[in-house]
C-alpha cells in the first residue's frame, strides 16, 4: 500500500522498528480525531491526511455547526501555504462539538455517539481542554490514546484528577511539544516557520516499558515493537497506542521524533519558561515577540522569571530524588534548566520569532481567556508546592489576569 502523497511505501527505520510497525498499522483500521482546529491542529490534520492511507478515518471536531458548515463550503478541504507553495488535503469526516447535528446538511458528518475514539489529538487551548475531554469522556476507553500537543503544562494532571481518576480505566497518554510557526490567513493555514514536534509516551500503569530498547543511561533506539506487536497477548490493549505512534512518525514534513520521557520533560519545561517570559510580556505590552528585546527592563524581568523557574525545578527534582531514595541525584539540575540557559533560550526564541504575535496576545485582542494558568500559573503552583518564592512570575500572572478582565482601550 502506498502513502496517500504517492510515496512508494515506508523505508525500514531501525530507530522505530518501522517496517513491522507499518504492516500491523495497515491491518487494523484506525480512527483519528483532531480536537482544536486552529492553525496547529489544521496543520497536523492536513499532514495526517496526506501521510496515512485513506482506509484510516480522520475526524475533525469542529467547535460549532457554523464552523463545520464553513468547512463543508470549502469542499471539506484543508489548505496549507508553506513558503508560497499551497497544498490541499481532503477526505475528512466532521463532528460538531457544540450545536445541532449536521447529518442533513453535509454528507461527510458523522454521529459522534456511534464513534468510539481510538486516537485523539488535542491541539485546543489548554484552558479549553478539561471541559472538552469531560464531554468526550464516555467515548474514550482504556485502549484509547490521547495526544496532548499544546502550550503550557498541567493538563495531564488536571485530566487525571477530574476525568480519569481510576488508573485501570485511564487511556494512554502521549505528551508533545511543537515549535512550528503557524497562523491562519482567512481559511488558509500559513506554515510560516519550519520547526519540529517531539513527543514521548507517559509510563504504562500496567508496567509495560515502552522504552525497553534503551540502555539504563538512555543510549539506544526506541522501537514501536516495545509498545506491542502482532502475537502479543495484550495486543488489543496497546494497538491504538502503537498505531498513533506510527502515524506520528509518518509526518516527515513536520519533523516528528519520538523521545524518551526524560528528554521530553526537559523540552517541555524549557518551553514553559520561554512562554512564561514572552507570552505575558507581549500580551501586556501589545507587541510582537521581537519587540520585547528592545525594552530597557526586559533583561531584568526575564532573568528573574528564569531564576525563579530554575529554583522551582531544582526543588522539584530534589524532592522526587529524595522520594525514591536516589541520593546520588539529589543535587543534580540539568544544565538546560539553569537560569542562564533558560534566559538565553528565551532571548533566542524571541529573536527567532520576532515578527510573530504570541497566542496570548491574540487571545487578549479577541477578548478571550488566555493560557496563563497553564504557563506562569503552573510555575506558581509548583513553587507553592515546594515552598519556592515566585514573585515576578506571580506579578506577570496577576497583570495578565487583570488584562483579561478589562476591555481593550478604545479612544
Amino acid at each position: 500500500m502506498q502513502l496517500v502523497r504517492g510515496g512508494p511505501g515506508l523505508p525500514n527505520n531501525p530507530m522505530t522498528g518501522w517496517q513491522g510497525g507499518w504492516r500491523s498499522f495497515r491491518l487494523s483500521s484506525m480512527r483519528f480525531h483532531v480536537l482544536g482546529l486552529g492553525s496547529v491542529g489544521s496543520l497536523l490534520a492536513h499532514n495526517l491526511r496526506r501521510s496515512i492511507p485513506r482506509t484510516h478515518e480522520i475526524v475533525l471536531i469542529h467547535k460549532t455547526a457554523d464552523k463545520a458548515l464553513r468547512f463543508a463550503q470549502h469542499r471539506g478541504k484543508l489548505s496549507v501555504d508553506c513558503k508560497g507553495v499551497v497544498t490541499s488535503s481532503s477526505n475528512f469526516l466532521s463532528e460538531v462539538f457544540e450545536g445541532p447535528d449536521l447529518a442533513n446538511s453535509s454528507g461527510n458528518t458523522v454521529d459522534p455517539d456511534s464513534k468510539p475514539i481510538h486516537s485523539l489529538f488535542v491541539t485546543a487551548k489548554a484552558q479549553h481542554t478539561l471541559p472538552a475531554i469531560e464531554r468526550l469522556g464516555p467515548r474514550i476507553s482504556p485502549t484509547s490514546t490521547i495526544v496532548l500537543l499544546q502550550n503550557g503544562m498541567g493538563m495531564y494532571e488536571e485530566l487525571v484528577k477530574h476525568v480519569f481518576p481510576n488508573p485501570s480505566t485511564r487511556p494512554h497518554f502521549i505528551l508533545g511539544t511543537n515549535s512550528h510557526g503557524t497562523y491562519l490567513r482567512n481559511d488558509l493555514v500559513v506554515h510560516a516557520g519550519l520547526g519540529s514536534i517531539e513527543f514521548g509516551i507517559l509510563p504504562d500503569i500496567h508496567g509495560r516499558d515502552f522504552e525497553a530498547s534503551l540502555l539504563p543511561d538512555g543510549v539506544g533506539q526506541l522501537s514501536i515493537n516495545n509498545i506491542t506487536k502482532p502475537g502479543d497477548p495484550e495486543y488489543e490493549r496497546y494497538q491504538h497506542l502503537r498505531s498513533t505512534v506510527a502515524a506520528l512518525l509518518l509526518l516527515e514534513d513536520l519533523n516528528v521524533s519520538w523521545k524518551p520521557m526524560t528528554h521530553l520533560q526537559l523540552a517541555l519545561r524549557r518551553k514553559l519558561v520561554v512562554n512564561s517570559v514572552i507570552n505575558p510580556l507581549t500580551a501586556l505590552m501589545r507587541c510582537r515577540n521581537g519587540d520585547i528585546l528592545n525594552a530597557p527592563t526586559f533583561d531584568s524581568v526575564s532573568e528573574a522569571v528564569c531564576q525563579e523557574a530554575s529554583n522551582v525545578f531544582a526543588a522539584q527534582i530534589h524532592s522526587e530524588a529524595s522520594e525514591y531514595g536516589d541520593e546520588a541525584d539529589i543535587r543534580r539540575l540539568p544544565s538546560m534548566l539553569m537560569a542562564a540557559s533558560l534566559q538565553h533560550e528565551a532571548q533566542r526564541i524571541a529573536k527567532h520569532t520576532g515578527s510573530n504575535k504570541s497566542s496570548m496576545l491574540s487571545d487578549i485582542e479577541k477578548g478571550k481567556r488566555t493560557e496563563i494558568d497553564y504557563i506562569n500559573g503552573y510555575l506558581i503552583r509548583l513553587g507553592s508546592m515546594y515552598n519556592v518564592p515566585t514573585p515576578v512570575t506571580s506579578n506577570l500572572y496577576n497583570l495578565v489576569k487583570m488584562r483579561e478582565a478589562l476591555p481593550l482601550d478604545v479612544f
